[in-house]
């Protein structure tokens, strides 16, 4: 059994001051030889470098813009990740089209180039007549969904409306006299 003489108990003579002092039983761990003295340690941190320092400072000054990229990347990533599936949505679709659709579409752009050559003059001609023949010609082809646009649009339309009515309504009517701050009322 190694562990055994621990345990015993063993008598040791020390050379002391010089005086006698009767002899003591000590166990083995009780003897300095065989214990570590307490060491108080503690972490020193290391000071910092030149190199250390140059690269806090100009983290420090990049940290606006990392964050303005990181926003800004947090806003785009979705529209970007919609406009990716809508592309290969539309690859999709055209590389398997429904029947008659390259007619049809076709049909639909030289209407609006039509409107671009009947639309000589005026600017304003040149954004209505094409935009309009196409859409009766897309609608021709396609009504139901021409009537869910055409819904969808009716009541954006009627909302933006009510809301420009009340706005130029607001700016258009008479302060009354106790907003301007004079008051009508005499004292008998």
């Amino acid at each position: 059994m190694p562990g055994a003489p621990s345990l015993l108990q063993t008598t040791v003579f020390a050379a002391g001051d010089g005086e006698k002092k009767a002899a003591a039983p000590f166990h083995r761990d009780e003897l300095s030889l065989y214990t570590v003295p307490q060491q108080e340690s503690r972490y020193v941190e290391p000071e910092a470098g030149q190199l250390e320092q140059s690269v806090a400072t100009v983290r420090k000054l990049v940290e606006p813009y990392t964050d303005w990229c990181r926003d800004t990347y947090d806003k785009v990533k979705p529209k970007v990740q919609s406009v990716v599936r809508f592309g290969n949505d539309t690859y999709a679709y055209l590389k398997n089209p429904p029947k008659d659709f390259y007619p049809r579409a076709g049909i639909i752009g030289f209407t609006g180039v039509l409107g671009l050559f009947l639309a000589r003059g005026s600017r304003i001609k040149r954004l209505i007549y094409p935009a309009g023949l196409v859409t009766v010609s897309a609608s021709l082809y396609y009504p139901e969904q021409a009537v869910t646009v055409a819904k969808s649009t009716g009541d954006t339309m009627y909302d933006r409306a009510v809301q420009s009515y009340a706005a130029v309504e607001k700016l258009l009517k008479p302060q009354s006299k106790a907003e301007n701050g004079t008051c009508s009322e005499t004292k008998p």
